[in-house]
């Protein structure tokens, strides 16, 4: 029984310096970037939306572009690059140029190209 107490003893303390190695950092999140973050959010599930629409894939399609990385290239682009992109497609007619926003929408693909963020066109080769 001794040898068995001694054992567990161990073994607890095994665990709690494990668990004392792990420590979490907390911080506090203000309210500007709680609405920061859910306008991002906001903002990023409004071009997945504008870019599932079938005459916006059947274009995408026609410019060469994989609709399976579009949803990815989209989840990779930072903030600002999200607003700038619903920013111009705010400023489209309604029902109207499709073409533009596929246009806008391939420019900031090749942006990313460059930058090497993404890699989905073979002509343009990434900034070192």
């Amino acid at each position: 029984m001794k040898c068995f107490k001694k054992f567990i003893s161990s073994l607890l303390s095994i665990a709690l310096i494990g668990m004392s190695l792990n420590q979490a950092n907390a911080a506090i999140v203000t309210n500007a970037e709680v609405i920061d973050h859910a306008q991002a959010d906001y903002a990023r599930s409004s071009v997945l939306q504008s870019i599932q629409r079938a005459d916006v894939k059947a274009q995408l399609l026609a410019m060469g572009v994989n609709p399976a990385d579009i949803e990815s290239r989209v989840n990779m682009m930072t903030a600002e690059e999200i607003e700038m992109l619903n920013r111009h497609m705010d400023e489209l007619p309604v029902g109207g140029d499709v073409l533009g926003v596929i246009l806008i929408v391939f420019i900031v693909f090749v942006i990313t190209d460059v930058i090497g963020a993404t890699d989905i066109f073979t002509f343009i080769k990434p900034v070192n």
